[in-house]
């Protein structure tokens, strides 16, 4: 079994200097590959710099709704050019903190790094946070079928999911999947084609049941696929088979 942590933090301060450590713990319950995702200048730089020196890791590098006032589009197209970087990203909207940036100035950063994903052919990972109605209405007005959109762990009901599909979206699950007051994500990933399937941590974040209130590591995207399996009513080697290609395919690997 090989497993593709699509979305994961290891240049978050809560990894500095055990890097190996975390890549070993993963390799030991197969997750073999993964991309750690940026969301400001620093974490985009540590993105890269883990890249270059860890050959299971790739960066994808952007800015964070939450960083939206901090966006440096020239900085963004020169980092895309490098080997190691294979998408941007994690960009979007988060409604749900009153101190984050306006949602007319997050609107206009996620418009600007989907127009440069659009000029370079690079996928994008998307964040969505309370603002389904908002995030669909720009995704829908940005052809990025030629490029790829990742709605990096989604946590909508099957209403959502299918319009999300219908666009052409990627649907990525992390450790909310296995939490047990979470139905409605339950549903969705039971209802996600396997062709269009991706798993995550978002460590440190969001760690699945059975390690739920400790620090989250790359190595329990394993425990997504297990989730995953158990709704879908397939293996769990299955579900990991289809993840790796479409991570393959998506970050064009």
């Amino acid at each position: 079994m090989k497993i593709f942590d699509t979305h994961t933090h290891l240049n978050d301060e809560a990894f500095a200097g055990k890097t190996q450590q975390f890549i070993d713990n993963a390799k030991e319950l197969d997750v073999v590959e993964m991309a750690i995702i940026g969301s400001n200048e620093e974490f985009n730089i540590e993105a890269i710099r883990l890249a270059q020196n860890y050959q299971p890791l790739h960066a994808v590098v952007g800015w964070h709704p939450e960083f939206a006032k901090e966006y440096n589009e020239e900085q963004l197209v020169n980092q895309i050019k490098l080997p190691e970087v294979v998408g941007i990203g994690e960009i979007g909207l988060d409604y749900h903190w009153e101190e984050d940036p306006d949602p007319k100035i997050q609107q206009k950063v996620l418009i600007q790094q989907l127009d440069v994903a659009q000029q370079y052919n690079m996928p994008v990972s998307i964040h969505c946070r309370d603002a389904f109605d908002d995030m669909y209405q720009i995704l829908k007005d940005h052809d990025m079928s030629k490029s790829g959109i990742i709605m990096h762990s989604f946590n909508g009901d099957l209403n959502w999911l299918n319009k999300f599909l219908d666009l052409g979206l990627w649907i990525s699950y992390s450790g909310v999947v296995s939490f047990k007051n979470a139905p409605e994500v339950h549903e969705s990933a039971k209802h996600t084609p396997l062709d269009r399937l991706l798993v995550e941590t978002d460590a440190p974040y969001l760690t699945p049941e059975p390690y739920r209130g400790h620090a989250n590591q790359p190595a329990y995207t394993r425990y997504v696929v297990d989730a995953i399996a158990k709704y879908k009513g397939i293996t769990p080697n299955e579900v990991a088979e289809h993840t790796f290609n479409n991570a393959h395919q998506v970050y064009n690997l």
